[in-house]
């Protein structure tokens, strides 16, 4: 998950050189240009379909109609639903570098902002919604849980990792603190709390989960 709200730009479709302008021939239109533009059209109208419907109800077609494309130029781009929503929950996203955690010198605070981040994420319809929906997704598909986590999760973790490294060299978690298992067990309830809708999603219980996962790893 994001700490703080960034972007995530996944063009796959075309190069780099591809997308300058063509100054030889100003007037001249530019194909690569159309197709992002038709992609972020896609993009944009499944995370307003699932917001709007819920997952169950959209469809391949509701996104062509909704974006003003056909259906055949999603299905170049993507070979599912879930991968559409997937690149859509990417863009509202970040890569590892734009999850950096903030570094003031004190863990219990920088993780405490980045947990009351993420619990403010939850209560946001645009992005619970299609986050929602791409779980839901990856329960079924093995190869888009192996995309998520390559191009996602594992980068985020990386990210929150590196400070929790940060942590250990100035004596703040014990120096053989397992840090895989002490970001299960400070998101795992959060998570949980969410998917189940089994309880409030607070600021005050974000800061509670940081505390008690610290007390568990203190040197």
């Amino acid at each position: 998950m994001r700490p703080v709200p960034g972007n995530v730009k996944t063009d796959r479709l075309v190069s780099l050189s591809a997308t300058l302008p063509d100054v030889s021939h100003p007037g001249k239109p530019n194909p690569a240009r159309r197709s992002e533009r038709s992609r972020q059209a896609v993009l944009g109208a499944a995370r307003e379909l699932v917001s709007e419907l819920g997952y169950a109800k959209v469809s391949i077609e509701a996104i062509a109609a909704r974006a003003g494309v056909g259906k055949q130029t999603i299905y170049r781009w993507w070979p599912s639903k879930g991968a559409v929503i997937f690149d859509s929950f990417l863009e509202l996203s970040e890569t590892g570098e734009g999850v950096r955690l903030p570094d003031t010198g004190d863990l219990a605070t920088d993780l405490k902002a980045v947990m009351r981040a993420t619990v403010a994420e939850f209560a946001d319809p645009g992005f619970e919604a299609p986050v929602r929906a791409l779980n839901m997704e990856i329960i079924a598909d093995a190869a888009l849980a192996a995309q998520y986590r390559e191009k996602l999760a594992g980068p985020v973790d990386e990210a929150k990792k590196e400070r929790l490294r940060s942590a250990q060299q100035v004596g703040q978690l014990a120096a053989d603190a397992d840090l895989d298992l002490l970001l299960e067990l400070l998101y795992a309830p959060l998570y949980q709390r969410w998917l189940h809708r089994s309880g409030p999603l607070t600021p005050e219980y974000a800061d509670a989960l940081v505390e008690a996962t610290l007390r568990a790893f203190a040197p």
